[in-house]
Parts: C-alpha cells; sequence; structure tokens
C-alpha cells in the first residue's frame, strides 16, 4: 500500500472519528452536566482523581508499550506472535491491579467514611475493571493496525454514554450508594466496550464473503487466542524488545501525563473537595483535545509508522514517502497551532459563563474560572505537542527512544517538584503552570528531533508553526473585544446580557475564521482533500 493511499485511511479513520466523537461526546456532556447537580465535591474528587487514577494507570502500566511497539512496523508480520505479545497484558494488568490496589488502601489517606462511604470497594472493583478492559487489547491493536473506521469510536462513546446514564439513573435513585455508584458503572463501561469489539469480530470473522474478512491475518475467533508452535518463538523478541524500550517510556509519560493526580495523591497538597473542582476544570478544559487532537494523533501515528521506517535516515527512504509525510506534517501542526490559539483568545473571555452553565455556582465562583483560563492556554501547548510527539514516537529508531527516555527521566523529576512548589505558592493553578512548563520541553524535544530528521532534505515541515501577520492581529483584536465584552456584560446582568457576550463572541470568531480561510490556503486543501473527500466517499459507498 502506498503512502498516499496509508494517508486516505488515516485522514478517514480520524474525520469519521470527529464527527463520532462531537456526537457522543455532546451527549455525554449534558449527562455529566445534570450528575453534577447531585453530588458534593468531595465525591467528585475521590472518583475522578483517586479511584480513575488507580484505573488509568494499571491500564498504562499494562498495555501503553504493547500498543506503541505492535503498532510499529512494516506490515509483514507474524500476527500469531503479536497477538502473544498482546495477551501478555493481562496477566501484567493483574500484577499492577494488585499492588497499586494495595498502595491505594494501605498507604494512602482513608476519606472520612461518612462523607465518601465504600471507598475499599471502590478501590477493588475499579483495579478489576482495568484487568477487564485488558482482554480486548489484541481486538483493539488489530482494529487499528487495519484502520477499522468508526469501530473504536463508536465502542468507546457507546460504553460512556452507556456508562453515564446508569450513572445518573443510580444516582437519582440510589444516592446513599456512593461510591457503589461508580465503582458499578465503571466495570459496566469497561464489559460493554469490550464486548463491541468481541461481538464486532465475531460477526466480521463469522462472513467469509466480506473485504474486512479476508484482509484480517486471522480467518476465525480462536486465531485470536494465544497459541504455540515449536517451529516458531512464542513472541516476537524484537517486538518485544521495543515493547520494553516502550515500557520504560511510558513509565515516565505516565507520572508527565497524570502529574498532577500523583502529586494530589500521595502529597495531599489540596483537599478533596478542591481536587474535585480542579478536575472538573481539567476535564472540561481537555474537551476538545479528546474530541479534535486525540482522533487526529492516534489516527495519523499510524499513517507516520507505516510510511516512514524507524532505522533508516530520511535521506535513505523513498523520497515520495518522505515527502508526503513532511506535508502533512506540516498541514497537521498548523491545524494544531490555529485550533489551540483559538481556544486560547476565546477561551478566556468565556471561561466563566461556560463553568457557570455546566456546573453552577460551584464551578463558576472561586478558583473555577482562573483555572480554565489557564487551561486554554494548556490547551495550545497540549495540540502542538499531540503532533510533534505523534510524528516524533513512529519515527525515532529504538536506540533514539532509549535516549529520549533519560530525558523524559529528568524532565519527570522536575515536573513532579515544580507542581508541588507552584501548588503550594498559587494553589490549583500551580498544576496547571507546571503542565504548560512540561509541555513546552517535550515539545522542543520533539522539534529538536524533527528539525534533525528533515535537516539533510529539501522539506520544512516546521513552517507549520508560523502564521501570517494578519491573521495574528486578527486574534489580538479578537481577543481583546472579547475580553472587554466579558467586562461589561457577563456573568452579573442576566441573560440578555450572557447572550449579547455570546453573539459578540460568535462575531469575532467568524472573523477570525475568515481571516484563516483566506490566508491559510495551503491548510484548507489539507483539509479539503484529506478530511473532506473521504467523508463524501463514504457516503456515496
Amino acid at each position: 500500500m502506498g503512502s498516499r493511499e496509508v494517508l486516505g485511511q488515516a485522514a478517514r479513520l480520524a474525520s469519521s472519528g470527529l464527527l463520532l466523537q462531537v456526537l457522543f461526546r455532546l451527549i455525554t456532556f449534558v449527562l455529566n452536566a445534570f450528575i453534577l447537580r447531585f453530588l458534593s465535591k468531595e465525591i467528585v474528587g475521590i472518583v475522578n482523581v483517586r479511584l480513575t487514577l488507580l484505573y488509568s494507570t494499571t491500564l498504562f502500566l499494562a498495555r501503553e508499550a504493547f500498543r506503541r511497539a505492535c503498532l510499529s512496523g512494516a506490515a509483514q508480520r507474524d500476527w500469531s506472535q503479536t497477538l502473544n505479545l498482546l495477551w501478555l497484558t493481562v496477566p501484567l494488568g493483574v500484577f499492577w491491579s494488585l499492588f497499586l490496589g494495595w498502595v491505594w488502601l494501605q498507604l494512602l489517606a482513608v476519606p472520612d467514611p461518612h462523607v465518601v462511604p465504600h471507598y475499599g470497594s471502590g478501590v477493588v472493583v475499579f483495579g478489576f475493571s482495568a484487568v477487564v478492559e485488558l482482554l480486548g487489547e489484541p481486538f483493539w491493536v488489530l482494529a487499528q493496525a487495519h484502520m477499522f473506521v468508526k469501530l473504536k469510536v463508536i465502542a468507546e462513546s457507546l460504553s460512556v454514554i452507556l456508562k453515564s446514564v446508569l450513572t445518573a439513573l443510580l444516582v437519582l435513585w440510589l444516592p446513599h450508594w456512593g461510591l457503589y455508584i461508580f465503582s458499578l458503572a465503571q466495570l459496566f463501561y469497561t464489559t460493554v466496550l469490550v464486548l463491541c469489539y468481541v461481538i464486532y469480530f465475531a460477526k466480521v470473522l463469522g462472513s467469509p464473503e466480506s473485504a474486512k474478512q479476508q484482509a484480517l491475518p486471522v480467518s476465525s475467533m480462536t486465531d485470536l487466542l494465544p497459541s504455540m508452535t515449536k517451529s516458531r518463538a512464542f513472541v516476537n523478541w524484537e517486538e518485544a524488545k521495543l515493547t520494553w524500550s516502550f515500557f520504560k517510556q511510558s513509565f515516565l509519560k505516565q507520572i508527565l501525563t497524570e502529574g498532577e493526580r500523583y502529586v494530589m495523591t500521595f502529597l495531599n497538597v489540596l483537599n478533596f473537595g478542591d481536587q474535585g473542582v480542579y478536575d472538573i476544570v481539567n476535564n472540561l478544559g481537555s474537551l476538545v483535545a479528546r474530541l479534535i487532537f486525540q482522533p487526529i494523533e492516534e489516527s495519523f501515528y499510524i499513517f507516520f509508522a507505516k510510511v516512514l521506517e524507524r532505522e533508516k535516515d530520511a535521506t535513505l527512504q523513498k523520497q515520495e514517502d518522505v515527502a508526503v509525510a513532511a506535508a502533512v506534517l506540516e498541514s497537521l501542526l498548523k491545524l494544531a497551532l490555529l485550533t489551540g490559539l483559538t481556544i486560547t483568545v476565546f477561551g478566556f473571555a468565556y471561561s466563566q459563563l461556560v463553568l457557570d452553565i455546566y456546573g453552577g455556582v460551584m464551578l463558576s465562583s472561586g478558583s473555577g474560572p482562573v483555572l480554565l483560563r489557564a487551561y486554554c492556554l494548556y490547551v495550545l501547548l497540549l495540540a502542538i505537542n499531540g503532533v510533534t510527539e505523534c510524528f516524533t514516537f513512529a519515527a525515532m529508531s529504538k536506540e533514539e527512544v532509549d535516549r529520549y527516555n533519560f530525558t523524559m527521566l529528568a524532565l519527570s523529576s522536575s515536573f513532579l517538584m515544580l507542581s508541588y512548589v507552584l501548588t503550594r505558592w498559587c494553589g490549583s493553578v500551580g498544576f496547571i503552570l507546571a503542565n504548560c512548563f512540561n509541555m513546552g520541553i517535550r515539545i522542543t524535544q520533539s522539534l529538536r528531533f524533527i528539525y534533525r530528521y528533515y535537516r539533510k532534505s529539501p522539506h520544512r515541515p516546521l513552517a507549520g508553526l508560523s502564521l501570517p501577520p494578519v491573521l495574528l492581529g486578527t486574534f489580538a483584536v479578537s481577543g481583546g473585544i472579547t475580553a472587554a465584552s466579558e467586562v461589561f456584560l457577563c456573568c452579573e446582568w442576566g441573560w440578555l446580557a450572557r447572550l449579547a457576550h455570546i453573539a459578540v463572541g460568535a462575531l469575532c470568531l467568524g472573523v477570525t475564521l475568515g481571516t484563516a480561510f483566506l490566508t491559510e490556503t495551503k491548510l484548507i486543501h489539507f483539509l479539503r482533500t484529506q478530511l473532506g473527500v473521504p467523508r463524501l466517499a463514504d457516503k456515496m459507498t
């Protein structure tokens, strides 16, 4: 398969993912806003910080390295060995869930049972739900490797929506259950998620005439189970070595990704109520990152990993593939920069209004608006980092990945210390400032790699990080107008003034997007040809 065909598949995966995720996330957004009206800040803090951290840490340590290793490299591989390697995530997940569960129960401060009942049961069920989710790991990797459009988005979104519905019903009917509600909902979520993948592959593999079945490297469901033969090793040892390299890196990346939650959990710099407010704002602020940036990053990581060869310099590879990768990277950087800058400029003037609509006074008063404004700046850095690391991790050799681990180790230590110091100094907003510092360093490392990678070639993908002066001026004027609008129209003057404030923002946003449309013709062409045509093709077939 040529680079342009792979690009088309990646673009189709990203674009369809965006549309479906927007739809499903809007439904989940409304359900979560409803649930918040019935919860205390302490419950939110325990569930969204303490227990979710247990769940995400178990999954990350058990599977992240396997995912990256098994989605890298050429298409010619022995899939039975790859699947055997992926099934090792289950016993690894059992180990991490037991170890981390013991830490959560024995070493961390236990909340007041009168305020947050059934904490111990919550730890057990959240750890078990992580192991259940790992049962679907071989199916997930196989689907991603063959770019099964919409499966991942539908499975995850459907699971989240059903989880939110179940949570809302239990909160209304059985509020005294406490953490039992969220534990059952979490286990229900992982079960539905795994079943979606199992049922899908059972249906595809049960239809011999299906084009997708013929494209798969397995012919029956039993081929997806672990197998051992005398003619070959149980796993591909090159993949296993690459997995170990990614595991060391993933351990450090998890600290950087969830660093503020580790500081909250282990150092007790915030009480459970403040943790709850911070996490709600964090989830709300990262909504756009999950809706837009994550599908693009995951889809185009697969594109770069398939088109580029890890162990070869750019000048020694097929030049058409290198050129296509450079053009795609430049467009993705431009898209990330524009999206992140739009969120930063307009988010500053609309943070308080959004929080008031979403969670009421609990969020719009106190530190909530300041947190969300700071997070808007972080989203800009998050967008750029997602694209740069997407390319970097797909193009790095094993040795470069190992060297990068040392940089991540130093960054992890400095990030944790900075988080602690800044939080002591300026409260929960210190976590976001530390994340901005962390993201800036990671972007710098990735930019250095990209510059060196294309240094001897005629391609300059980093040009995607520059904007024309007229567009920058439009952003600056829009930011000033919306900031003044917030002072005079929001948020103590009633709903009529709020609607006027929204209208001012909509007008400024329209002018900004229009200016971007006229000045960024190269990006518009990329969006039309790569993200627009595949959607049209899907509708016609």
